[in-house]
């Protein structure tokens, strides 16, 4: 779901990055107030699981058109609204300047689309009212059913949200190519299967933790009498190793069929399936001075450009990118915590 910038005016665009930058102030004031440093390790090892993830896009049958993890979902129920959402735009930041990976001018509008509703929607209105009500009853299998929703629930709504926040923003962009109508009929169903298969992958990950060390999870305690299976430190272990399979293994393995709304714009007509809206890939949408000067700022600062090397075909360059963007981003997560003073404990008053 990464836009490009020929998909919004510099007006939308410039917006979004009002309205991102606002939730992260937001973000950023109550992070202070935080003082669970145990947080710190596992924000930084989650935003690489969920960087390494968004490399592997799985086919949705069928369609001609495969998805990948946005990880709103799954930051939030491990670390919460703000510091989930403060995550996500570190690994898109990153995506967009070092990997190419979606418009520098429609970042802000990425950052909403895939984090907002995730990170805000997702927990606010899903995840904590589900995790704190009494479906399924009493007890440790209660609590694995309360996640098994909220994780598909959650992952299904938010990106049928941000999907349709796509839709709006190239109409309110004049891209008169796009009918509302007819990119809505198309955006939606195909977000939906994506959706399921995201929550599927967020419930795996959240159902470790919660067997691993289940006050780890945003709303759940630990049931007393109980000791934690994995102490911390195994916990963060297990998912980096993770992630070094992911990113520098699995991602060789992503279904090569253009992502949701990549196969909404452009069709897969060379497989046989639709051609959809049928737009040109090489011109197509809004040309703009700004996205002319974002675009060339992005060709200098990727040096791994489509998670490859640069004029290679070599999958060595998916392997290498994986590995060191997850790098990069746990790096940064944890630079950023350190910067803020982020989940310090606080001193108490004697």
């Amino acid at each position: 779901m990464h836009m490009a910038d020929a998909l919004l005016a510099p007006a939308v665009a410039a917006t979004m990055y009002v309205a991102s930058g606002t939730a992260a102030g937001v973000s950023i004031h109550k992070l202070r107030k935080d003082d669970e440093p145990q947080k710190l390790p596992v924000m930084a090892v989650t935003a690489a699981l969920v960087f390494a993830g968004q490399m592997i896009n799985y086919t949705i049958p069928g369609t001609g058109s495969s998805g990948h993890m946005c990880g709103g979902m799954l930051l939030s129920a491990l670390l919460g609204p703000y510091a989930g959402f403060l995550s996500m735009i570190v690994i898109l930041a990153i995506q967009c300047l070092f990997f190419a990976d979606g418009g520098l001018m429609a970042l802000g509008a990425n950052v909403w689309n895939m984090a907002f509703y995730g990170c805000f929607v997702g927990y606010f209105l899903i995840w904590r009212p589900i995790m704190r009500s009494k479906w399924f009853g009493e007890g440790q299998g209660a609590q694995r059913a309360r996640i098994v929703a909220a994780s598909i629930i959650g992952c299904i709504v938010t990106l049928q949200l941000g999907a349709f926040s796509v839709v709006l923003e190239t109409s309110l962009s004049g891209i008169t190519e796009l009918p509302f109508g007819a990119f809505v009929a198309l955006m939606q169903p195909i977000h939906l299967a994506i959706g399921l298969v995201e929550g599927l992958i967020t419930l795996a990950v959240l159902l470790f933790v919660f067997e691993s060390r289940p006050e780890l999870l945003q709303g759940v305690e630990k049931v007393e009498g109980e000791s934690s299976r994995r102490s911390l430190k195994a916990v963060v272990a297990i998912l980096a190793v993770v992630v070094l399979v992911v990113g520098g293994g699995l991602s060789l393995l992503a279904s090569s069929n253009p992502d949701g709304l990549e196969w909404a714009l452009f069709g897969n007509a060379e497989e046989g399936y639709a051609e959809n809206m049928g737009l040109d890939e090489e011109a197509y949408g809004v040309e703009s001075a700004a996205a002319d000067t974002a675009g060339a700022i992005q060709e200098k600062t990727s040096f791994l450009p489509d998670y490859a090397f640069k004029d290679s075909d070599t999958p060595v360059g998916t392997t290498v990118s994986g590995i060191v963007g997850s790098v990069m981003v746990a790096g940064v997560a944890v630079l950023i915590c350190l910067a803020g003073g982020f989940f310090r404990k606080k001193k108490t008053e004697t």
